[in-house]
């Protein structure tokens, strides 16, 4: 596994964190293109600067194996920065509208 695969994954855990909200809570729901948006850049924003802590894709695989333990704090990480990234996406737009 390289570091840009584990990147990779992380985005795509980003997008599905992102999707599940959309589809559970319909009320913060942008459709797919939206949700799938705003998770890709709340993962790779969260894991850009959270991941300084230790769990970055170099640190995961400094060994030359894969830290299955840094690789999940990675992936919570990232699912997290998917729905936060929903959240205040969702919250940005409803203080745009309340003031036109």
């Amino acid at each position: 596994m390289t570091t840009t695969l584990v990147s990779l994954i992380s985005i795509l855990i980003g997008i599905v964190g992102a999707n599940t909200i959309g589809l559970v809570l319909k009320k913060y729901s942008f459709g797919i293109i939206g949700n799938t948006i705003a998770g890709v850049f709340g993962s790779v924003f969260f894991i850009k600067s959270l991941g300084r802590l230790g769990f970055d894709p170099m640190s995961i695989l400094e060994t030359g194996n894969v830290n299955i333990t840094l690789f999940i704090v990675n992936s919570t990480v990232s699912f997290c920065g998917g729905i936060i990234a929903l959240f205040l996406t969702k919250k940005f737009e409803r203080s745009i509208n309340r003031k036109t």
